[in-house]
C-alpha cells in the first residue's frame, strides 16, 4: 500500500545557512500559503534518509513554507521515471541512475549530494567465501534490476578475468538480505554497506562486503536529489528552499545522531532505530563535503566529469552530453546569481 507522509508548512521566516561564497540564503517563506510539493524515495527509509526525517520533525521545511509529501517508490525504477513524468517534483536517486536516465534524454538534474561517496558493494555471507571478485565464478548474484548495477558487476567481473557467462543475475529488487538469508543468490550489488550489510550483522551474522570502490568503480555521489530541469528553471526558489531546509536536517542530524534516529523511527512505525542508529553512525562523514568550506550537497564537478566518462567508457551510456550539466550547485547555501 502506498503510504505518504504529509509536512504542513507554516509561514515562518527564518535564517539561512552559513555558507562560503558572497550570496546571502535565507529561508522565507512566501506571503502565499505553504506551497505542496512532492518527493520519492530511493528505497524505504533508511539510515541514508535521516536528515531529511529530522528536517521534518524540527519544522526545516514548514519554516521555508515547504508542505512536503514524502513517498516511497513502488520498485527501484520508479523515482526518476516518476520525476521525469511530473508525478512527483523531487527524486533521491543514485548519481549513475541518473547519468543514464540522461543519457535516454531524460532532462533530469542533480541539485545536492546526500551520500557523497559510494555505499554500494558485493555483499555475501561469510560462509560463502566470497571475499573477492574471482570467488563469483559460478555464483548467483542478486541486484536491484537497475542497468548501473549490472554495469559495475560486468566492470569488476572483467577486472578479475571472470567472464560474465560464468555469473548468473538474479534481480532481487530491494529485498537484498532476504535474498541473502534464503540462499537464493550467495552474494548481491546494489545493497549498500551502511545499511544491508549492517543489517546482516546485526542479525548475527558474518558477512564479506567488497565496496566497489576496493574493485575499481571511480567515486561518485550515492544518493542525490533529482529534479527536472525545466523546474529548476521555473521553480528555482523553491528548489532551493528545499535544499536548504534538508541541509539543516543533516546538519541536525551531524549534532544529535540519536535524536535524529529517533524522529525517524517516530514518523516510520517499524523501521529498526538500532539499525538505523550504527546506520548513521557509519555513514555520517559521507553526507558532508570532505572539505568543510564547502556547503552541505556540494557536487564536484570534476568527480562527476570523471564518474561519466567512466561510463560513456564503459559503455553504460553512449551520449557524450549526458554528464554534461548533470548536476548543479547553484541552489545550495553561498552559490549560485
Amino acid at each position: 500500500m502506498k503510504r505518504s507522509l504529509f509536512v504542513v508548512g507554516a509561514l515562518v521566516a527564518c535564517s539561512g545557512l552559513s555558507a562560503c561564497g558572497e550570496k546571502h540564503n535565507t529561508l522565507t517563506a512566501s506571503p502565499a500559503s505553504a506551497q505542496k510539493v512532492t518527493l520519492m524515495l530511493d528505497r524505504a527509509p533508511n539510515a541514508n534518509h535521516v536528515g531529511l526525517y529530522q528536517a521534518i520533525a524540527r519544522g526545516s521545511f514548514a519554516q521555508a513554507g515547504l508542505n512536503v509529501q514524502v513517498e516511497p517508490p513502488p520498485d527501484p525504477s520508479a523515482p526518476l521515471e516518476e520525476l521525469a513524468a511530473g508525478k512527483v517534483d523531487f527524486a533521491l536517486s543514485y548519481e549513475p541512475q541518473l547519468l543514464i536516465a540522461r543519457n535516454q534524454d531524460e532532462p533530469l538534474v542533480s541539485v545536492a549530494a546526500i551520500v557523497q561517496q559510494p555505499l554500494t558493494s558485493i555483499i555475501s555471507l561469510a560462509s560463502k567465501h566470497i571475499s573477492s571478485p574471482a570467488q563469483l565464478r559460478g555464483k548467483a548474484v542478486g541486484d536491484g534490476g537497475l542497468a548501473y548495477q549490472d554495469g559495475f558487476l560486468t566492470a569488476i567481473l572483467a577486472g578479475a578475468r571472470v567472464p560474465s557467462s560464468s555469473v548468473k543475475q538474479i534481480d532481487v529488487g530491494q529485498n537484498f538480505v532476504p535474498a541473502t538469508l534464503s540462499g537464493q543468490v550467495d552474494a548481491t550489488i546494489g545493497g549498500e554497506w551502511n545499511v544491508d550489510a549492517i543489517q546482516l550483522q546485526q542479525l548475527g551474522r558474518h558477512t564479506n562486503v567488497i565496496r566497489t570502490q576496493q574493485v575499481g568503480i571511480p567515486p561518485y555521489d550515492e544518493l542525490v536529489l533529482a529534479v527536472r530541469a525545466t523546474f529548476l528553471t521555473t521553480h528555482a526558489e523553491v528548489v532551493r528552499r528545499f535544499v536548504q531546509a534538508l541541509a539543516r536536517g543533516y546538519e541536525s542530524a551531524r549534532q544529535d545522531p540519536t535524536l535524529a534516529v529517533q524522529n525517524l523511527a517516530r514518523l516510520n512505525p517499524g523501521l529498526d532505530s538500532k539499525l538505523a542508529l550504527a546506520g548513521v553512525r557509519a555513514t555520517l562523514p559521507a553526507f558532508f563535503p570532505s572539505n568543510p568550506g564547502q556547503p552541505w550537497g556540494y557536487q564536484d564537478p570534476l568527480q562527476w566529469n570523471l564518474f561519466g566518462q567512466w561510463m560513456l567508457s564503459h559503455h553504460l551510456i553512449s551520449n557524450l552530453n549526458a554528464p554534461v550539466d548533470a548536476s548543479t550547485n547553484e541552489v545550495l547555501a553561498g552559490q549560485g546569481i
